[in-house]
């Protein structure tokens, strides 16, 4: 059904969940799993300390993706990893673009009220401009 699924990380604890939906869904379709971080440079302007917060969020990211790549990797899953700049969901869409996903497995943080409104949605912004499929995961169980 799926031949190429991707599943973007920022890194949160929660990832773990999401990231085990999409090598599961891989697994059952034998598709290609696209593990993607996108370091946002949208809120901050770059300077010499936002540069080097920059890079530690990349390094956060590498780590993330390599993370998922292994667990994909352990279950015969064959993953590419990719850290991106930009916007979040633009990056998320164009990469899916690009790269003929099938599938977007994102997790969605399951916020409300004032904080979704101040934080915005990642996960929102990619299900509204999608031309595939999104399937969002809550980071953590409802309580």
């Amino acid at each position: 059904m799926y031949d190429t699924i991707l599943v973007p990380t920022d890194g949160s604890d929660g990832m773990a969940r999401v990231a085990e939906h999409a090598i599961h869904l891989a697994r059952l379709s034998e598709a290609t799993l696209h593990v993607l971080h996108v370091v946002d440079t949208s809120a901050v302007p770059l300077d010499a300390h936002s540069q080097s917060v920059q890079e530690g969020v990349e390094e956060a990211g590498r780590t993330s993706v390599a993370e998922i790549h292994d667990r994909a990797a352990d279950v015969g899953i064959y993953a590419i990893t990719a850290v991106q700049y930009g916007t979040p969901h633009q990056e998320i869409l164009a990469y899916a673009d690009e790269n003929d996903v099938d599938l977007v497995v994102l997790g969605t943080h399951g916020r409300t009220g004032l904080p979704h409104v101040l934080l915005g949605s990642v996960a929102e912004r990619v299900v509204q401009h999608s031309d595939v499929p999104v399937l969002t995961v809550r980071t953590s169980p409802p309580e």
